[in-house]
């Protein structure tokens, strides 16, 4: 993921400073896009410390290594989506490209990195899953969508955990 970030920082301001120099060098531009760069930030890390608390209350049992699941979570938010906390964590390139003020990265590079990780979990989250939870998973696929844009999906990833 860091290297998603630095690398599309790094592209971003090389071609901002080519074609978008007026915007890159804009005060306005950057107090604008730095104000949404954090509530976006801030959206990403309440939904990574949701998901990640929900995951580890029901996706662990016995001792196991941090991080580590060992039961198939299918309530609440993974009820709603299979992947909750990387939905999440899609909208990280696009927090840190508007906290940057790239146009560039904000508008094309992002947007590559969010559908490079849709493909990265299909590619290796998912057959990791299936490795790891079997027919149940597969049938889990068919019912709960990747993702949902239900309101009320959505309002479960803010919903605080205790």
């Amino acid at each position: 993921m860091d290297n998603f970030l630095l690398g599309g920082a790094a592209v971003g301001m090389i071609v901002d400073l080519k074609h978008f120099n007026h915007l890159f060098k804009s005060f306005v531009f950057h107090s604008i896009t730095g104000i949404f760069g954090i509530v976006v930030l801030s959206f990403v890390m309440i939904i990574s410390k949701n998901t990640g608390k929900y995951l580890s209350k029901f996706g662990r049992k016995g001792d196991i290594p941090r991080l580590e699941t060992n039961s198939f979570v299918k309530t609440g938010m993974y009820g709603c989506m299979r992947h909750p906390m990387h939905f999440g964590l899609l909208f990280s390139p696009l927090a840190f490209a508007l906290i940057i003020g790239s146009p560039s990265f904000i508008f094309f590079i992002a947007p590559f990195e969010a559908v490079l990780m849709i493909i990265m979990i299909k590619l290796l989250e998912e057959p990791e899953a299936i490795k790891k939870f079997g027919d149940e998973y597969r049938e889990y696929m068919k019912e709960v969508p990747m993702f949902n844009l239900r309101w009320t999906c959505i309002k479960m990833l803010f919903e605080k955990q205790k």
